[in-house]
């Protein structure tokens, strides 16, 4: 039997009108990223392990690649095991986010950056997932970022960026969900969660989505984290219906507002939905973000017809200074562009004419070379085949491939100017 030829599982190849695909929907994102002012970055995939092992990057950085240390010995591999702590073998890692190589890179060349540095980063990144639909191990992050903007004009800039990109690539239709880790922990607060297990308590919040009000209300209590509903405790399914059941108006001439409302944050939301009034933005207290680096708003962009989100980002004002001993601020929202990729329509606007050129075989290459040097002047994209029996399937094939026309090409052709192109239908 022929040895398994596919991908590491969680991982693809791309076929070349796929990749076009993939590279039409990138150049889109990249154009309206440089058109409100940010600037692309490259970092490495690899950063030292201690770094992507800070605690920065919440239960992503369980799912870190590692990379073993050149040199190790069995005496090494048998201390490790006998430890339990294999990450004493590795000495790098393949990064899981954007956002922590962005960190380091920031703190490594801030003398040469603007004191408001905006970024891009669109790039590979891998984490050992369980492999499922729209959830792989190697996929590309579409990031921009803001750093040393301590006020809302971050938020504002990244949400306006964000929305433009959407209604580029033709997904207008998209919602903009916002919440405030400060609305979130006075909702732990009110809830009688104790401060050490605030963190352990927003993962669980986080599963809303999967297991519904009941289900966050259960594991809260067989973790410990609240106490049963009545005298011991809140009764936090009732209390997750309301909050899912929260809007804008929460002090509308209300009186009472409520308990768990952190009213400076609520506030600075609301200055940032009206500061963009024809764009879909939705306020979510239940919206958590899993990462724990976040520290103030957090974003995420919501499609009517999925059940999962499309990107997300937020406020992370305490990473940088992790790297550099001094604070500073910092804000980035990320385009799920794997999920999103599947969502466009192919979009033939602005792309070069492509043709096929099917040749007999006693034309002469030198005539070939000359006709595709005259297409491809006149901005025409060019592919030789080479006549066979069956012209059909070879027509089909080609039409997969995005091309939009072709000719044949016999001893008598001259120049470009013969050739009789015949449409092909998609």
């Amino acid at each position: 039997m022929a040895a398994t030829v596919t991908p590491p599982r969680g991982m693809r190849d791309f076929l070349p009108a796929e990749k076009a695909r993939r590279e039409h929907a990138l150049g889109v994102i990249r154009d309206v990223y440089r058109a409100h002012g940010f600037d692309e970055i490259e970092t490495p995939v690899m950063e030292d392990s201690h770094r992507l092992h800070a605690g920065l990057g919440g239960d992503n950085e369980k799912l870190a690649f590692a990379v073993m240390r050149r040199g190790l010995t069995p005496d090494d591999l048998a201390a490790a095991a006998a430890s339990g702590d294999a990450l004493s073998l590795a000495d790098l890692g393949l990064r899981y986010d954007l956002t922590v190589p962005l960190a380091r890179f920031y703190a490594t060349h801030r003398a040469a950056l603007p004191p408001v540095f905006r970024a891009i980063q669109i790039a590979p990144v891998w984490r050992a997932e369980r492999p499922q639909k729209g959830r792989f191990r190697q996929f590309v992050q579409c990031d921009i970022d803001i750093i040393g903007e301590a006020g809302p004009l971050a938020e504002l800039e990244l949400l306006t960026a964000t929305v433009a990109t959407l209604d580029a690539l033709g997904l207008g239709d998209c919602v903009i969900r916002i919440n405030d880790r400060r609305i979130l922990g006075r909702i732990l607060e009110s809830w009688g969660v104790p401060e050490e297990f605030r963190e352990r308590a927003l993962i669980t919040i986080d599963k809303l989505d999967k297991i519904g009000t009941g289900g966050v209300a259960a594991e809260l209590r067989e973790l410990g984290i609240v106490g049963d509903s009545g005298a011991d405790g809140p009764d936090v399914a009732a209390e997750l219906e309301a909050l899912t059941a929260a809007d804008w108006h929460l002090h509308d001439g209300v009186v009472r507002l409520p308990a768990w409302l952190d009213l400076e944050a609520y506030d600075d939301l609301l200055a940032l939905r009206e500061a963009m009034p024809n764009s879909a933005i939705e306020f979510d207290p239940t919206l958590v973000r899993g990462m724990g680096y976040y520290t103030g708003t957090i974003f995420e962009i919501a499609h009517p017809d999925l059940g999962y989100s499309l990107g997300g980002g937020g406020r992370y004002d305490h990473m940088i200074g992790r790297f550099l001993g001094q604070e500073v601020p910092a804000c980035g929202f990320s385009i799920g562009f794997e999920r999103i990729v599947d969502l466009l329509a192919v979009h033939d606007e602005g792309r070069p004419r492509s043709v096929v050129l099917v040749y007999d075989a006693e034309v002469d290459p030198a005539t070939l070379l000359a006709l595709k040097h005259e297409l491809v002047a006149s901005g025409t994209r060019v592919r030789f085949e080479r006549r066979v029996k069956n012209v059909r399937a070879l027509l089909d094939r080609v039409t997969a491939d995005g091309f939009d026309a072709w000719a044949q090409v016999g001893g008598e052709t001259t120049d470009a100017s013969s050739l009789a192109f015949r449409e092909l239908d998609a």
